[in-house]
């Protein structure tokens, strides 16, 4: 006997529907076909305990399973379930003539347990728009698959619960969730806020224009001083994340394996922190069987690189691509996928080695040459992509010991977010642009004009300064939305002036 069950498998951040074919007949072997991998391979094994254990029967003859379309490979634990219900279903063990309208999918453990498994949520959407009528899978995974609507959504426990829902003798409610009434419950539900934050006044001004127009921004400072302390407020003072960000970025996290199991959707900007060890594939994504990478799991909100020049430059370069087109495609000799990227980077290093270069009590220790030597891990290319550099000093006792209230994120945050409004009214005619540090050079000529003073000034900096001559269009880009901040039209000379001192890495013998 021929039987059809329909799953689904990941392909990038999207799904789609794998149809798994199940015939018994004369023969005592088990094939399975249509490119699995090992943990597919084994999971006859995982099947076999599971439907005995469930008080049900293996058959000892031939079964042969295909996995379609057969030229796409398959891996993962997530078909252990749909197998072992074709083999019930070929096997008459299962009366149900409706496994057409069902979409399944779940890990067996030897017990007939169901286990999660990761990328429901992109499957989810797929067995919505191929028409099904419901989404059979593990507990585990039930919020994350209700988010998707009309689908009807059946959080199983056991094999055993999946037969008789199928068998039609229990009656089981669809799982409902209120994906609005959950996501607006939950947003801006940070565990830090910028009023832990003692002094740093001029710091906090900076990271307040970056979020307001997306720059990206490096912390350079002492050990000590709060780069990361800074860093990891970030996401509380950047806009809300609305209905359709949520949705890609918890597509991204299912597919990684990263969500929650007991959240649905991700409320909250990512921010994702690695370790300067990390290879290239796992920054940007990759590997045999390609994954996203930190630069997408940082899709929309924060990645942030600690200790900048401690990472290998190889690492670092495979940034610059992702940095200028919000995304990363991983390309194979038979296949390719792109995984979205449009993350804000912010990064932070010590001023030299030692960390002691310009302190204003200590003193630097490296030798000549070692300052120049340790800037240079870091590219040209790279920095050109970095909006703001902010010098960071370390808080003096007055200011750490004071008890005076700090303005709260969420006071900022209503700051930033009247500047972004200003910025979506501009960039209205333009669906890829949505913030100031995504104009590209021509953009910049046309809406961020400056007076005849505002040019003398920005010459006599660059001049005066040293200014590198990529550092004009970043000077630009920053100045207006300082301007954006304030509410102001124009440009005027004291945007010009505040953004020019945020680049302290364009200018000459910065290092000594």
């Amino acid at each position: 006997m021929l039987v059809k069950i329909f799953s689904g498998a990941v392909a990038g951040v999207n799904a789609l529907t794998i149809t798994i074919e199940v015939s018994i007949g004369g023969g005592n072997k088990y094939h399975i076909v249509g490119l699995p991998d090992n943990a597919i391979k084994e999971s006859l094994r995982r099947i076999e305990s599971a439907i005995q254990s469930s008080g049900l029967k293996m058959p000892r003859q031939k079964i042969v399973i295909n996995l379609a379309p057969a030229d796409i490979r398959k891996e993962g634990s997530c078909y252990d379930l749909p197998i072992a219900i074709g083999i019930l279903a070929a096997s008459g063990q299962l009366e149900s003539k409706d496994l057409q309208q069902y979409f399944i999918m779940g890990e067996l453990s030897l017990d007939g347990s169901l286990q999660p498994v990761k990328g429901v949520l992109p499957i989810a959407i797929q067995a919505r728009d191929a028409g099904f009528k419901a989404f059979l899978l593990p507990a585990g995974n039930s919020k994350e698959a209700a988010i998707v609507v009309p689908l009807e959504v059946y959080a199983l426990k056991t094999l055993t619960e999946v037969v008789s829902l199928l068998n039609q003798k229990v009656s089981f409610e669809p799982f409902i969730l209120q994906t609005s009434e959950h996501f607006y419950k939950h947003i801006n539900n940070y565990e830090y806020d910028f009023s832990d934050v003692k002094g740093q006044q001029n710091i906090k001004r900076a990271l307040e224009i970056a979020a307001a127009g997306g720059h990206n921004v490096i912390l350079i400072g002492p050990p000590g001083a709060g780069k990361t302390m800074l860093a990891k407020r970030l996401p509380t003072i950047l806009p809300p994340l609305n209905l359709q960000e949520a949705l890609e970025t918890t597509k991204i996290h299912s597919v990684a394996g990263k969500l929650r199991l007991a959240g649905a959707l991700i409320t909250e900007r990512p921010y994702r922190c690695p370790h300067h060890t990390i290879s290239d594939v796992a920054l940007v994504g990759g590997g045999s069987n390609p994954a996203p990478g930190e630069i997408s799991l940082a899709h929309n909100g924060v990645l942030f690189l600690d200790e900048l020049p401690e990472f290998k430059r190889a690492v670092l370069e495979v940034m610059r691509q992702p940095l200028e087109d919000r995304q990363v495609t991983i390309s194979r000799s038979r296949f390719s996928v792109e995984y979205p990227a449009s993350f804000m980077l912010i990064a932070s290093m010590n001023p030299c080695p030692c960390g002691f270069y310009n302190h204003p009590e200590k003193d630097c220790v490296c030798g000549p040459g070692t300052i120049q030597k340790y800037l240079s891990k870091i590219s040209g290319p790279l920095l050109d992509r970095i909006d703001l550099h902010v010098e960071v000093t370390p808080v003096n006792f007055t200011e750490l010991s004071s008890t005076a209230p700090a303005e709260k994120s969420a006071c900022i945050r209503e700051r930033v977010i009247a500047a972004r409004q200003l910025q979506d009214k501009r960039f209205s005619g333009q669906p890829q642009l949505h913030y100031n540090a995504q104009m590209n050079p021509n953009m910049v000529r046309t809406l961020c004009r400056i007076n005849e003073q505002g040019t003398a000034l920005i010459k006599k900096a660059m001049e005066k300064l040293g200014l590198s001559a990529r550092a004009y269009d970043r000077i630009l880009k920053v100045s207006r939305t300082i301007a954006d901040l304030e509410g102001s039209p124009d440009i005027e000379i004291s945007h010009l002036a505040e953004a020019i001192h945020y680049r302290s890495l364009d200018r000459e013998n910065w290092s000594g």
